[in-house]
């Protein structure tokens, strides 16, 4: 490992750790949590597609550009990471039902510096590790790891899918989901997120994999809980058997 990776991995350490400990006692003023006195704002649709484009262009331009860029397991693992972020990126902001919700604008840029530098890791770690010959998509790392990033995949897309259809278009207000993992849980969609960079991680066996997944946790999970406290003080007949993130657990 260079002293460039190192030193990516060394920032987003940091920045996870900052961002666990700020989100025990504020949440980011986002969607529900959104609330005046964080500057100027932009629309939620043009924030989206700006803070997570770099994880689009950042991972592919760098792995490329690398020696090992272009080997079959390195192709293989960037398909998969393109799979979640062309969707994230161009496909969620443009299905939402209230396009012009705002978003401040320093969440969408402190996103994107974040982006910026998770790009950088897991572009580099894909185009300069050299650890991804054709052999790779036969080692056990790999196959489970694919499997279980396809599982919160599919696990995300449905409750992002349900969310999205709670409202009429031009609606603006929040209704209680059913259905699928929302039976169990009041954030599905992140819940499939930690299971996809879960597989990442594996599929990958990598620092870079592993630090981001530890960054999405510390992101998350505060977010589920912020989340799942503001459901149950919003709605008296919220389910009570539901929990934050883990099915029967938390």
């Amino acid at each position: 490992m260079s002293d460039v990776d190192r030193g990516v991995l060394v920032l987003l350490a940091t920045a996870g750790s900052a961002a666990f400990v700020a989100l025990q006692f504020v949440s980011a003023p986002y969607g529900r949590h959104v609330r005046p006195g964080w500057g100027p704002t932009i629309p939620q649709w043009l924030g989206w597609m700006l803070m997570e484009s770099p994880a689009v262009w950042m991972v592919a331009g760098v792995a490329l550009s690398g020696p090992d860029g272009q080997t079959p397991g390195a192709l293989a693992l960037l398909a998969l990471w393109q799979l979640h972020y062309v969707h994230r990126t161009f496909v969620y902001p443009l299905r939402q039902r209230t396009p012009m919700r705002p978003m401040p604008a320093v969440v969408a840029g402190l996103a994107f510096v974040f982006n910026v530098l998770n790009g950088l890791a897991n572009g580099r770690q894909l185009g300069w590790s050299g650890g991804y010959d054709a052999a790779w998509l036969h080692d056990p790392r790999f196959v489970v790891g694919v499997l279980v990033f396809l599982a919160g995949e599919a696990l995300n897309h449905h409750a992002d899918a349900t969310l999205l259809n709670l409202r009429r278009p031009g609606e603006s207000g929040y209704r209680i989901p059913y259905g699928g993992a929302f039976r169990w849980v009041s954030c599905p969609n992140y819940l499939g997120e930690l299971v996809a960079w879960t597989g990442w991680a594996i599929a990958s066996w990598s620092p870079a994999g592993v630090m981001f997944l530890v960054f999405t946790a510390a992101n998350l999970v505060p977010r589920a809980a912020q989340n799942h406290q503001w459901y149950r003080a919003t709605f008296s007949e919220y389910p009570t058997e539901r929990r934050a993130l883990l099915p029967f657990v938390w």
